[in-house]
């Protein structure tokens, strides 16, 4: 497995920004598809978005001109910016990893390395 390191979770009033960081330890970002999940109580873990080794980028359509995955190979991080937040984008969000070089996948089950987790609260 590859360690992840997240940071910038936190609280925020909504319409505001927040940009959450995950950083691998031991690989390089562009040899990982790198996802951002996260789930809400009582609800299930879902992707919000992911980039492929290739800098391929996907995110759903429902988030899509809100939340953009990035990454900075010099800093061997990867990043969630996420703009014109609403009270339900709340959740813990995860970074991830698959460490298999085939593309971006949607399922939580694909990725093999985990990071433990940052809270985003938006306050209306």
């Amino acid at each position: 497995q590859v360690q992840l390191v997240e940071s910038g979770g936190g609280l925020v009033q909504a319409g505001g920004s927040l940009r959450l960081s995950c950083a691998p330890s031991g690989r390089t970002v562009n040899s990982l598809t790198m996802g951002w999940f996260r789930q809400a109580p009582g609800k299930e873990r879902e992707l919000v978005a992911a980039i492929s080794g290739l800098g391929i980028t996907y995110s759903p359509d429902s988030l899509k001109g809100r939340f953009t995955i990035s990454r900075d190979n010099a800093k061997n991080t990867v990043y969630l910016q996420m703009n014109s937040l609403k009270p339900e984008d709340t959740a813990v969000y995860y970074c991830a990893a698959d460490q298999l070089w085939r593309g971006i996948r949607v399922v939580s089950s694909a990725y093999d390395s985990w990071g433990q987790g940052t809270q985003v609260t938006v306050s209306s």
